[in-house]
């Protein structure tokens, strides 16, 4: 029987060679199913841009039915819906803006910083390690697994952390 290429929009199989996939593509029917799909995820802010510049659609106002459904070039949203969808869009405008400025407010905290953050780490290794008073400069936060420790240059990624790797970094707060 051969492959078959199986189209999600359409809901359909047919035989999976060039010439028929094309055909099927740019088919109206395939066409008009996939912009059905897409039109779904729009956003409230595009549906009333696009919904407002249209006409209102008379055939829709009278019987509540249109044959071209969502292909219709005349809109389908009555006044009411269109101000409950201005009402949703400027709400989420308002929550983004509130969310912009709380954003801000916290960018200006002097939060920890990296140095802050190291030098505690640092201080909580050594109140730790009481009994070994000897230990070398270097604070290892990684170890590496047994089987490794005998394998010599190996590559950057699997050489063992230390604090001083960190404090030459360029950057100074996180976030």
């Amino acid at each position: 029987m051969g492959k078959r290429y199986y189209c999600d929009y359409c809901d359909r199989s047919f035989v999976d060679d060039y010439e028929a996939r094309k055909k099927h593509i740019s088919g109206s029917m395939h066409v008009r199913l996939r912009k059905e799909h897409y039109d779904a995820f729009r956003d409230a802010k595009t549906i009333l841009a696009e919904e407002s510049a249209k006409v209102p659609c008379k055939r829709y106002q009278q019987t509540r039915e249109c044959v071209f459904g969502t292909n219709c070039r005349f809109s389908h949203y009555t006044a009411e819906d269109l101000m409950n969808l201005k009402m949703k869009v400027e709400g989420e405008e308002e929550r983004l803006e509130r969310e912009k400025y709380t954003r801000l407010d916290l960018d200006h905290d002097d939060g920890p910083t990296l140095t802050s953050w190291l030098q505690k780490r640092s201080k909580m290794k050594t109140s730790k390690s009481t009994v070994e008073e000897h230990k070398p400069k270097a604070t290892v936060l990684w170890e590496l697994p047994p089987e490794l420790q005998e394998v010599p240059d190996l590559p950057p990624s699997l050489q063992p952390l230390r604090v001083e790797d960190f404090t030459n970094a360029e950057f100074e707060t996180w976030g």
